[in-house]
């Protein structure tokens, strides 16, 4: 697999809620975060490892083999510091669609997820 982007920021929440929001997105129904696109479908937990290691199979019907691999470690207080991995097998993708796909997984998680936290 071939990493497509990563980055690294910190959700106000500590690791568990993190973690728990990630395998079951719509457990809390007053604060929806994964709001997906037209082109895009609700991801399937391939992995965990609580509370620190999820990994999502691919939310684009057009590139089955995407995986994003969610890391969540402590950030030393009440916090986590969350590193997603986006990863493809065939990275035969041009700049902009590459661009999109990392995108859209940052604004999925250090966007809405962290807003869903109340930050």
């Amino acid at each position: 697999m071939h990493v497509l982007g990563s980055r690294k920021r910190n959700q106000p929440a500590p690791p568990h809620a993190v973690f728990a929001a990630l395998i079951d997105p719509d457990r809390d129904p007053t604060r929806p975060w994964l709001i997906l696109l037209s082109d895009e479908q609700r991801p399937a937990v391939l992995e965990r490892a609580d509370p620190h290691l999820v990994v999502w199979s691919s939310l684009w019907p057009k590139h089955p083999t995407a995986r994003i691999r969610f890391d969540l470690p402590s950030d030393g207080g009440s916090g986590t510091d969350l590193r997603w991995t986006l990863y493809l097998d065939t990275p035969d993708l041009d700049d902009s669609a590459v661009g999109h796909l990392r995108y859209r997984v940052n604004t999925l998680i250090n966007a809405k997820l962290r807003r869903s936290f109340g930050q």
